[in-house]
């Protein structure tokens, strides 16, 4: 999880950003071309920004924060804490909130909104923990936890804590588990996620058949009775 960075060098941290983006983005054909991405120059803000907020130079950290605003379309509140390796693909419009904490290894995709309720005092946003994928328009709103190793399908919208190793699809957003298994960053696209309505349409197509066999094996039951109870008439007639 999050550890704060703060002992980090700027080289370091240069280097870390490039490397991070050109692994992750296939688009990206040399290192050059890194300097000119939102990401890269949102976190750089974000790192300067964070290092005044924890010394408590609030106005100019959210100045400088909001200077990467403007130049990426990406909004970082100086306060939220960001762990090692976080991505943000093309990320147009982007939230993350000021309590929010995000661990390690973390995707989000544009869109994605780590935000608050209006609801809450003082821990306000969501905790992604490590190896987390968020794909693009999705919101997680409020404080609770998405478990390590999940990903959250494109448009989704998480309103309660999802447990480690899951998949969220859907308005509000439903977990479906993966066989309880990490699911590798290498597998973490936003395509093949499972869909809940169809197969809720699926089992409901299921019992629908089931229940049709049923009626008719009663009818014949009863066809069967109707014919016994005749023929037994018959023979006290």
């Amino acid at each position: 999880m999050y550890n704060g960075g703060l002992d980090m060098g700027l080289i370091k941290n240069v280097k870390e950003e490039i490397r991070i983006i050109r692994e992750r983005d296939p688009a990206i054909h040399s290192s050059m071309e890194v300097f000119l991405y939102p990401s890269f120059k949102v976190m750089l803000h974000y790192r300067i920004a964070h290092k005044l907020y924890l010394s408590g130079h609030y106005f100019l950290a959210r100045w400088i924060s909001q200077r990467g605003v403007r130049k990426t379309g990406i909004e970082i509140h100086p306060g939220a804490k960001i762990g090692s390796g976080f991505f943000i693909d093309h990320g147009n419009g982007v939230i993350i909130g000021e309590t929010a904490v995000i661990g390690n290894n973390v995707t989000l995709y544009q869109g994605v909104t780590l935000g608050g309720t209006g609801k809450e005092q003082g821990k306000r946003h969501p905790t992604i923990k490590d190896n987390v994928m968020i794909s693009a328009g999705a919101k997680v709103l409020g404080s609770f936890t998405i478990g390590e190793n999940s990903k959250i399908g494109a448009g989704s919208v998480v309103l309660s804590p999802v447990p480690p190793n899951s998949t969220v699809v859907g308005v509000p957003g439903r977990v479906v588990r993966r066989d309880n298994q990490p699911l590798p960053r290498e597998t973490m696209d936003q395509v093949h996620l499972p869909d809940p309505v169809r197969e809720d349409i699926v089992n409901l197509q299921k019992a629908n058949s089931e229940l049709i066999n049923r009626v008719l094996e009663l009818e014949a039951e009863m066809k069967q009775l109707r014919k016994s109870a005749a023929v037994s008439e018959e023979k006290e007639i």
